[in-house]
């Protein structure tokens, strides 16, 4: 449920409002946007109670309108927020006017390989440096990734280049210690319905980059972001990275660009895409990159790796940074022309 509350209406009269809606034991959110005060209702309403709760509401001095939230996903709904939402990130702005890249190898393997991506990745205009040090492999042989040494290199780096950065967090216990060490969190694919871990996210105030899941609706992948949202933070970011293909002699994934604008319509939250996944080979990635920003991404994360043949993980689609270059001399233009600064 929203309450609209009218242009000229007085903080005593929001606050009003307020009290009435927290007297029920329900959550009230004040919304930003517009010449207009909107408070938000975030709890469940049992349907009972919303007749009688509407016609108190509107009974108030200064309310406006009272509006039902259709969507089960309240605080990722664009009903709930008509707002975009702008995430900042270590000077960063997703959902802002420029396009948001994030690039760097999919783990962080030593030292020197790891900084030489940063300054790669940094010198040719990315905004946040990716880098796993915690690694969920679907063989157990598999490398896993260097876990505190990682990200210990990973900030480092990122100090040492001026860029910040992202990594992959695998299990809630380890959230407040990944907090330490990045600018951002990410919940991959594999953990999208790790619901512990997305509420341990959520709580750390700290901001979120989320995955979809390859088997994930929409709705699964927003009902991912609400559990986020609900536990008090605001700067989740989420990204489409592909879904099961059919044909997986030429690709690793279907990257879902459909995705795109459907989510930036019924959701407020930045969107971004994961065209190296998408994919999943390093010659397509270019095109499905510059494809993803036509279709509206707020962004895009892309693995670039100083030696893609010699890289302990997904050396396959990851980019060389002569290629990650060429790309981004590429982006302006296609951002451009959809009415996006690079």
């Amino acid at each position: 449920m929203i309450v609209l509350m009218h242009a000229e209406a007085s903080d005593e009269q929001v606050d009003v409002v307020v009290g009435r809606i927290t007297s029920r034991g329900l959550e009230a959110l004040r919304l930003p946007g517009g010449d207009h005060v909107a408070i938000g209702v975030a709890s469940a309403i049992r349907p009972e109670e919303r007749p009688e709760l509407e016609s108190a509401l509107r009974a108030l001095p200064g309310v406006a309108h009272v509006a039902h939230v259709s969507r089960p996903y309240k605080l990722a709904s664009r009903e709930f927020h008509a707002a975009s939402s702008v995430v900042e990130v270590a000077g960063a702005a997703f959902g802002g006017p420029g396009c948001v890249v994030i690039a760097g190898p999919c783990a962080v393997e030593s030292y020197p390989q790891i900084l030489a991506s940063a300054q790669a990745v940094r010198s040719a205009g990315a905004s946040l440096l990716r880098g796993g040090a915690f690694k969920p492999r679907t063989s157990p042989y598999s490398f896993q990734g260097l876990q505190l040494e990682g990200l210990e290199m990973m900030k480092a780096a990122g100090a040492e280049a001026g860029i910040g950065t992202v990594t992959e967090v695998i299990d809630a216990h380890d959230v407040e210690t990944v907090c330490a060490y990045v600018d951002m969190l990410q919940i991959g694919a594999r953990n999208m319905q790790n619901f512990p871990l997305l509420i341990a996210a959520g709580r750390s105030g700290h901001p979120v980059l989320l995955k979809r899941g390859p088997g994930a609706t929409l709705d699964e992948f927003l009902f991912a972001a609400e559990y986020v949202l609900s536990q008090g933070s605001s700067r989740v970011v989420l990204c489409e990275r592909g879904v099961h293909p059919l044909d997986r002699t030429y690709m690793r994934n279907t990257l879902d660009l459909n995705a795109v604008p459907i989510l930036k319509d019924i959701s407020h939250l930045p969107v971004i895409v994961d065209p190296s996944h998408g994919i999943g080979q390093a010659r397509y990635v270019p095109a499905m990159a510059l494809a993803a920003v036509a279709a509206g991404a707020d962004g895009l994360i892309v693995e670039v790796h100083p030696n893609p043949s010699e890289a302990l993980s997904d050396g396959s689609q990851s980019l060389t940074p002569a290629a990650f270059a060429d790309l981004m001399q590429r982006l302006p233009a296609v951002a451009q022309a959809v009415g996006r600064g690079a």
